[in-house]
């Protein structure tokens, strides 16, 4: 099937930095843009997991059909698509790299990663889940292959060893992208206008800011309370979903990003 988008931004920032207020960003300024959320939330995409989970498992700068998960976007930012971030430029040429870095420096985005995302490695919920989930089971290794190893480099349990990662991957991508294709941005620093108008004629207004302890708290509440619409083969939700059970759904609209915390 064509796409009915193409790519005009690629995230190249690890998660929280500034990403979720980032992915924010763009939807208001009219690019749909492409998150995990995207991934976990978003009914439509049903089938993106099983996708990032062969790119997981293919060698890294292996190309894949990326019109399989972006062809209703035109953005795409924090994990996985930012794990892919030299591919999807090698695939989309004309797309601006948008790196994103952490406004207060690698410490604070390194506390704020092992406090957050960080979970499916070390939460006992998620492991518990991951042994009875089949999605819970299947991100999870997605996460560890293609976050945790591939991107990070497994350093996330040394903090020296993660920060130092953390500038070595920005120095990678500066020296990999031309001046005039790279944008970096400290989201929570930045109006809208991180986006130049070459992309987005839009305005500047306030950067839309993000909470995200909340979002994996009730992510996980989700997950244990069967929220999720598994793949339709073989891994659909049971009847008794949150919607039916009243059990709290993450919805992550605008009304929703109103902390200061990155």
């Amino acid at each position: 099937m064509e796409p009915t988008r193409t790519l005009k931004v690629i995230g190249a920032g690890y998660g929280r930095t500034g990403t979720l207020s980032t992915y924010t960003a763009l939807n208001q300024l009219g690019l749909p843009c492409y998150h995990m959320f995207e991934v976990l939330q978003n009914k439509a995409n049903t089938t993106h997991l099983d996708f990032w989970s062969r790119v997981a498992e293919a060698p890294a700068g292996q190309q894949h059909d990326w019109n399989a998960v972006f062809a209703n976007y035109t953005a795409a930012v924090d994990n996985p698509a930012s794990c892919v971030w030299r591919e999807l430029h090698a695939a989309y040429p004309d797309a601006k790299v948008l790196l994103t870095v952490h406004p207060r420096g690698a410490e604070a985005w390194y506390d704020s990663t092992m406090d957050t995302i960080y979970f499916t490695e070390i939460y006992w919920q998620a492991k518990v889940l991951a042994a009875v989930v089949p999605f819970m089971r299947k991100l999870k290794r997605m996460n560890h292959k293609l976050i945790w190893q591939r991107m990070h480099r497994g350093t996330m349990r040394n903090k020296a060893a993660a920060i130092q990662r953390y500038h070595d991957h920005i120095a990678e991508v500066t020296a990999a992208i031309p001046p005039d294709r790279l944008l970096i941005s400290r989201p929570i620093e930045a109006g809208l206008r991180c986006v130049p108008s070459s992309v987005c004629p839009c305005p500047t207004r306030p950067f839309p800011t993000s909470m995200m302890r909340k979002e994996i708290e009730v992510l996980i509440a989700n997950m244990v309370k069967g929220a999720y619409v598994m793949g339709r083969r073989g891994h659909r939700a049971r009847r008794g979903t949150a919607l039916r059970s009243g059990a709290p759904v993450l919805k992550p609209t605008r009304a929703r990003f109103v902390s200061t915390r990155c």
